[in-house]
Parts: structure tokens; C-alpha cells; sequence
């Protein structure tokens, strides 16, 4: 009989909350060698990396309270907290979409 091996499950911390969450569960935010602000939706992008839950409530909270200019010590901009609200808004209903539909 075959066993089925468990994979790990890798963990990131998210940083507005502060909790671990599995890694699908978050978007990677990465700041580059030239200190600019993007969303890695690849997670492949070099740079440092922080992660934020595909919750539009937390996206809402990290422009509130800020969270990246601090993770990252550089400014950014609102226009970047807004694209990130926008693209975990379509992340989170796709989500929730696929979720239901099978």
C-alpha cells in the first residue's frame, strides 16, 4: 500500500495582523533594489517580501495604519494601498467564487 507522504504547508506572517497564515492565503508585496513598492503576483520577484491576508479589510488597514512604509522603511504612496485594496477585492471573490462553485 502506498503511503501518501504530508506535504509542509509553508506559513508567512501577515503584516497588519501579525498571524501566520498559509502562503496561497496571502499576497506578496515586494520592495525592490530601487526601494519601489509592487505586488509580486507571481511571489517570484526579487526583492524583500512582506505578505497581507486576501481580505479587503486587512488591505484597508495596512493603508490606514501605513503597514509597508514601516515593514519597508520607504515611502508609499496611497495609489499603491488602493491598487493593493482593488487587487485582493478580485483576489477575494474569486476566491470565494471557485470556493462555492465546486
Amino acid at each position: 500500500m502506498a503511503r501518501v507522504k504530508n506535504r509542509k504547508i509553508p506559513m508567512r506572517k501577515d503584516v497588519v495582523t501579525g498571524e501566520m497564515a498559509p502562503k496561497k492565503e496571502l499576497v506578496r508585496i515586494v520592495r525592490d533594489s530601487e526601494g519601489n513598492v509592487s505586488i509580486d503576483e507571481t511571489g517570484k520577484k526579487s526583492g524583500r517580501g512582506a505578505y497581507v491576508s486576501i481580505n479587503v479589510d486587512v488591505a484597508k488597514k495596512a493603508k490606514a495604519q501605513h503597514a509597508f512604509e514601516k515593514t519597508f522603511s520607504v515611502t508609499v504612496p496611497d495609489e499603491f494601498y488602493d491598487e493593493l485594496i482593488e487587487y485582493v477585492d478580485h483576489k477575494q471573490a474569486r476566491k470565494e467564487l471557485f470556493e462555492n462553485g465546486q
